[in-house]
């Protein structure tokens, strides 16, 4: 529908309907931002569950933190000493890999919106203008899209049920209001049909079905972003204290080196009194050097863990920071701990608690829907629809419609099952999916109950172990202690106690790797039964 417009008047409507659109696209792109992150934030709000464990630190990093979450600056303590809880909440706040998984939640819920959007009211606002000038003669057109299209309008559908599809539109046609016509005003049509599934799943089943499945997946993600806190709170402490377990050994290879140097220093002086033979002096020697030799491999080693650690928790490698060797002193006066709970009850803890065997069981019911949705496309299908069409009066309000004056209209559509190849193969994927999906749960269970039992062997082995070590720590300090007697007393060769400083080193190695083993057994062991819960500041409880 075009109109033969005056120059200046097209100029005009043009300038107006730019003021329009810069009215309408005023919000700026920090707004649609802010707008987006409300109702993504909303949707997972409302799904987040208690027994998830705290609703905290799960925002993108450019959204503004809410008041429990870590709220920590990427910046080294004046100290340059950083503690284990201060490890923790640097890693959750900065660590790249957890804002990943931050960032997939974010997006599973703004997929979410555009589902959901599709039945949400929809507006919608067109024109189109042009002006020509041809040999003087000047054109102009203004155009909204055809005589019933309008300007402005909207558009909604709304799901009922199980698959009612009703659909509502108001369109306000103002093209002949703006041709400046005195004679004419507004005028808007309103429209309405209603489809109803009465065989068959026509209609608005599946999409129902796809909506549904949205609303699902956010639950799920959810649930597996919490299963990866708990495991990343494991990850950060045992990498904590493993840098702590490499500056131990460090620390005993150089307190080994000094050992030897005193015993070689020793064995000199003896050699200069003619109580020991040169040959105690060169094994004493070559000792000092593969000390030392131990000293170097050791500390290389401490230096690529530490920066190994410093990219998890999203700091260059050359910050200079280290690790606070007291929390290794507070674990050693910790020790290890009693296993509270038996065997079977860990496991059957572990199928109530496990939020990834949630998952799993809720997808086999996904897989179920699917197959009687498929099984209801076998058959004939049949829709019952119904439609209004009303407009108002064009010489008057745009508001008032004339309803007696309505196009109304009823019908039905029918699909005989004359051809359903592509609907049985559909079905026969369905109940493979289905059985797919079922055999995917029993392996859960059987993987989660291997893992307990693993984690659960591997807690009481740690803490044997650790008992053992440390009966041997105690040993071969002993053994030192005596052979250095034993060599003034010339009962012993150098070697013995050489040999004995070696067992030695390996001892007080022994008893801390086995103490952070333990540590890590007991956390894994919590959270693969599902108990561990992660607290606001990143920590375990």
């Amino acid at each position: 529908m075009f109109y033969k417009l005056r120059t200046i008047t097209f100029l005009y409507w043009g300038l107006g309907i730019a003021v329009i659109f810069c009215i309408a696209g005023g919000c700026s792109s920090e707004h649609y931002k802010a707008e987006a992150d409300k109702e993504v934030y909303q949707i997972i709000d409302s799904k987040w569950q208690d027994g998830f464990g705290s609703k905290v630190n799960y925002k993108v990093s450019d959204v503004p933190a809410s008041a429990n979450d870590v709220q920590i600056e990427n910046a080294v303590p004046s100290s340059n000493i950083i503690s284990l809880a201060q490890a923790v909440a640097m890693a959750t706040a900065h660590n790249r890999d957890y804002q990943k998984q931050k960032e997939a939640l974010y997006l599973s819920a703004l997929g979410l919106t555009d589902e959901r959007h599709k039945y949400a009211r929809q507006w919608f606002g067109t024109i189109d203008g042009s002006y020509k000038n041809e040999g003087g003669e000047e054109e102009t057109s203004v155009s909204g899209g055809g005589e019933e299209n309008g300007l402005v309008g909207f558009d909604q559908s709304h799901l009922i049920g199980d698959g009612v599809l009703v659909s509502t539109g108001l369109a306000i046609n103002w093209i002949r209001f703006l041709s400046g016509d005195p004679h004419t005003s507004l005028s808007s049509v309103l429209s309405a049909t209603v489809t109803a599934p009465i065989l068959g799943a026509g209609a608005g089943k599946e999409a129902r079905e796809q909506l549904t499945l949205a609303e699902r997946q956010v639950l799920y993600d959810i649930r597996s972003f919490n299963r990866y806190r708990k495991t990343f709170v494991v990850n950060i402490v045992t990498a904590y204290y493993n840098v702590l377990q490499q500056r131990d050994v460090v620390t005993n290879a150089e307190n080994n080196y000094k050992r030897t140097v005193e015993s070689k220093e020793r064995l000199e002086m003896e050699s200069e009194a003619g109580r020991k033979s040169r040959i105690d002096v060169d094994e004493a020697e070559q000792n000092v050097l593969a000390a030392e030799s131990r000293v170097v491999a050791a500390q290389e080693r401490y230096e690529q863990s530490l920066d190994v650690f410093k990219i998890s928790l999203s700091l260059p490698t050359d910050a200079n920071v280290v690790l606070d060797q007291n929390e290794l002193k507070i674990l050693e006066e910790m020790g290890i701990s009693e296993i509270e709970f038996t065997l079977d009850e860990s496991i059957e803890t572990a199928f109530l608690q496990r939020l990834d065997l949630h998952n799993s069981a809720d997808s086999i019911d996904d897989a179920l829907r699917n197959v009687n949705l498929a099984a209801e496309g076998l058959g004939p299908q049949l829709n019952l629809r119904g439609g209004a069409n009303v407009a108002s009066r064009q010489e008057s309000d745009f508001s008032s419609f004339q309803f007696n004056k309505g196009t109304y209209t009823l019908g039905f559509d029918a699909d005989l099952p004359l051809d359903r190849k592509t609907q049985r193969n559909e079905y026969r994927r369905a109940l493979i999916a289905l059985e797919r999906q079922q055999r995917q749960y029993e392996e859960d269970m059987d993987s989660i109950k291997l893992a307990v039992r693993g984690a659960y062997r591997r807690l009481k082995e740690t803490a044997d172990r650790y008992k053992i070590e440390k009966n041997s720590l105690k040993l071969a300090e002993e053994r030192v202690e005596m052979n250095k007697v034993l060599l003034d007393a010339g009962r012993v060769t150098t070697r013995i106690l050489l040999l004995s400083q070696d067992a030695l080193l390996a001892a007080q190695n022994n008893v801390t790797r086995a103490l952070i083993d333990h540590l890590d057994a007991k956390l894994s062991f919590y959270r693969d039964v599902g108990i561990m819960q992660v607290k606001p500041d990143g920590m375990w409880e």
